[in-house]
């Protein structure tokens, strides 16, 4: 293997590169673009939910009991209605998710000591959102009753918990690093599986297949230009992160980048093995996208707990690579892991990069057919 060949062939890809505007502003702004509208697009945290009251106590106390809701950060009012009849509208039409109904009596029940009930509707159209706000309503309803009463009950069990690693319990600290993996599976795939097809569509392979250069000068000499890449966009997406949304980088990023480089390289030759089977642009680019998105948006455990999947499906999660940089990203961001905690991820990363590459040696054959 000479270093001249991969060389040249590196410099001619790096041409026809710099030619092509589109693979240059997919290459260097879609990552930026992808990160930056679903870092604020995707949130788990729920607040602000959109809430109506019929109060029909219209009492001091109700309008404290609504007071502490509004004053929270978690629900909003944004009307008030006189009529039972009046609610139905605000939920079937989407305004609204919540609906607080205080009673007639809810006042005299709260003065005379008994068992003052408020009526909530919840639109279960999201359920996930309807199961948390459940939640914020008994905590809020509890810290209302005991300010009331002036007394607290004390507990058989005093459960006190701390939170490691994210502290403030932000969605977006653990989503960023799980988009950054995502974003990087999909460009990188995309990019290198049209180099090899893209050769046989414009005719120029049989000029590289009569030159002296073999299989793996060539497949590396094709991989550099989109390696460099990569890894601009890696150290990009690993600033927009921390200088945008503030996630904390409490890990090495030295680190950090090697494992990354790790992953590229097994993408990169993913994208080749694709772009030689493919043999077309279009096939080639339909097969990166539909091997490299699903399998990472939806089995690296960046959206969905690979625990909580079916046993099948979990087994399936291991051939996926993006599982692994998630687990890497998250795990230095957030808990600062050094190398011996992330080191199954860095030998199945490893791993994947030898096999894939070999792969594509093998499959790519310098003959015309």
């Amino acid at each position: 293997m000479k270093l001249l060949r991969i060389k040249a062939i590196a410099k001619k890809e790096w041409i026809q590169i710099r030619r092509d505007p589109f693979s240059l502003a997919m290459a260097f702004l879609m990552p930026a673009i992808l990160l930056f509208i679903y870092g604020y697009a995707i949130t788990f945290d729920i607040d602000r939910i959109s809430t109506i009251v019929y109060d029909q106590d219209k009492s001091s106390l109700s309008r404290e009991l609504v007071a502490e809701f509004r004053e929270s950060r978690y629900f909003r009012i944004i009307s008030y209605v006189e009529q039972y009849g009046d609610i139905d509208p605000y939920l079937d039409g989407g305004r609204a998710r919540v609906a607080l109904v205080i009673p007639y009596d809810f006042s005299k029940n709260v003065r005379t000591g008994r068992n003052a009930q408020i009526e909530v509707l919840l639109d279960g159209g999201d359920s996930n959102t309807a199961t948390i706000a459940q939640g914020y309503i008994l905590a809020i309803s509890e810290r209302y009753g005991q300010r009331i009463k002036g007394s607290t009950i004390t507990p058989l069990i005093d459960s006190r918990s701390r939170v490691w690693y994210n502290t403030e319990l932000k969605s977006r600290n653990f989503i960023i690093p799980g988009i950054i993996a995502v974003i990087m599976a999909v460009i990188i795939a995309i990019l290198t599986s049209l180099t090899i097809a893209k050769e046989w569509d414009r005719g120029t392979m049989e000029q590289l297949i009569s030159t002296p250069v073999k299989k793996p000068e060539l497949i590396i000499g094709k991989l550099i230009p989109y390696f460099l890449i990569g890894f601009i966009d890696t150290v990009l997406s690993i600033l927009m992160s921390t200088l945008l949304f503030d996630v904390p980088l409490r890990g090495s990023i030295s680190l950090l980048l090697v494992l990354s480089s790790i992953f590229l390289f097994g993408g990169l030759s993913f994208g080749i093995l694709v772009s030689i089977v493919a043999r077309t642009q279009l096939d080639a680019s339909q097969i990166a996208m539909l091997s490299s998105f699903l399998p990472a948006f939806l089995l690296s455990g960046f959206i969905f707990s690979i625990s909580n999947m079916p046993k099948p499906l979990q087994i399936i999660t291991y051939f996926i690579p993006a599982r692994y940089l998630v687990t890497i990203l998250k795990g230095i961001f957030l808990k600062g892991s050094g190398l011996k905690l992330l080191i199954f991820e860095t030998l199945l990363l490893t791993l994947f990069a030898v096999v894939v590459f070999a792969a594509a040696n093998r499959k790519f054959h310098k003959r015309i057919d």
